[in-house]
């Protein structure tokens, strides 16, 4: 019996480049459209949770057969969401909001197999240093914050900004390695 075929439900290059580290190629790459407006008083970890499974839920209904991976990066700083930035202006408000701060990011990966989703949710606590002004404005510039849950990627120039990471650094770059390879081997998928 050969094995299912893998079907990311993200363009993310870098929940891409995290799987291949892994040695896992997806089969197919299938991202899911959905709405992803918080729920009234959704926690960010809930959120996290419910898009990352409803992603997974959706490419599922047009994959029959198939093992779906989804997941979703939430950055919060309280009980405050900071989603992908907008335009440069939001960028700059969020490096603001979480220069010298600590904030949490929840990762939520979710696999479909075999009429059921499983998922699990990492969170991970990141503290940047104070960034001053220039250092803001400079990496507003490199336009490495777009497409990034609050505004930034750890992988790229904004890593530099990160005094102490507690937690996935894989999470943080948007899939949480062990909890995949563990959903993965629970539905009886295994890479050739």
């Amino acid at each position: 019996m050969s094995r299912p075929d893998l079907v990311l439900a993200s363009a993310s290059p870098r929940r891409i480049e995290l799987l291949a580290q892994l040695g896992i190629v997806p089969d197919r790459i299938d991202p899911a459209d959905i709405d992803e407006t918080p729920l009234r008083d959704e926690t960010p970890s809930r959120l996290a949770v419910r898009l990352a499974r409803t992603k997974a839920a959706v490419v599922a209904g047009r994959s029959s057969g198939c093992v779906i991976l989804a997941a979703d990066t939430v950055v919060a700083v309280g009980r405050r969401l900071l989603e992908k930035p907008r335009d440069a202006a939001e960028a700059t408000a969020f490096l603001n909001l979480l220069s010298g701060r600590n904030h949490r990011v929840f990762t939520a990966v979710a696999v479909a197999a075999h009429g059921h989703v499983l998922s699990r949710v990492v969170d991970t606590r990141v503290s940047f240093k104070v960034l001053s002004p220039a250092e803001i404005r400079d990496y507003v510039a490199t336009q490495d914050w777009r497409g990034k849950a609050g505004g930034y990627g750890i992988q790229g120039p904004a890593g530099a900004f990160v005094v102490r990471i507690v937690g996935s650094h894989p999470a943080v770059m948007g899939l949480p390695l062990f909890e995949t390879t563990n959903l993965l081997a629970g539905v009886g998928w295994r890479n050739p």
